[in-house]
């Protein structure tokens, strides 16, 4: 059974390594994921906040990680990753609903989603609305789905 935990102070790196680890996955070259690591980054400041969660599997291993950040008035989702391994299993939802959920708690209406072209139906599944392409925040000339998602009745707006 997947668990969520609030992420503990020096807990950045090994849960950059697991963003890292689960873009790659999806088959991109090293150049691309080098552009990637400064987005993919886990902050230790964003941990402090308390903005920032984890999922762990039976043996307490870690499976999977959410941050919410803030995108003016609205949170955004800034990193939702899942271990390759645990793909499918329930943990991308699980953290979804656990970012809405925090996300609600720290008083926003709206959260918005840039999304990985692979994550896309992923988020659509969740009730996120697509608004429009954006440019990428990693890959100069790349441009990926943006969505929002309504807090106010769990569904897009």
């Amino acid at each position: 059974m997947t668990r969520l935990r609030k992420a503990q102070a020096g807990e950045a790196a090994s849960l950059t390594a697991l963003c890292l680890r689960s873009k790659a996955h999806w088959g991109y070259d090293a150049e691309f994921m080098r552009l990637c690591v400064p987005s993919l980054t886990v902050e230790e400041r964003s941990i402090a906040e308390g903005r920032v969660l984890v999922a762990t599997d039976e043996a307490g291993q870690t499976v999977g990680t959410v941050s919410v950040g803030r995108d003016g008035d609205d949170a955004e989702l800034a990193l939702m990753f899942v271990e390759p391994a645990a793909m499918g299993s329930g943990t991308g939802r699980l953290l979804f609903e656990a970012a809405a959920g925090l996300a609600r708690k720290l008083g926003y209406r709206r959260m918005t989603i840039l999304a990985d072209v692979n994550a896309a139906r992923f988020y659509e599944r969740m009730g996120a609305r697509y608004l429009r392409n954006e440019p990428s925040d990693a890959i100069p000339g790349r441009v990926l789905p943006f969505y929002e998602y309504d807090l106010t009745s769990g569904a897009s707006s």
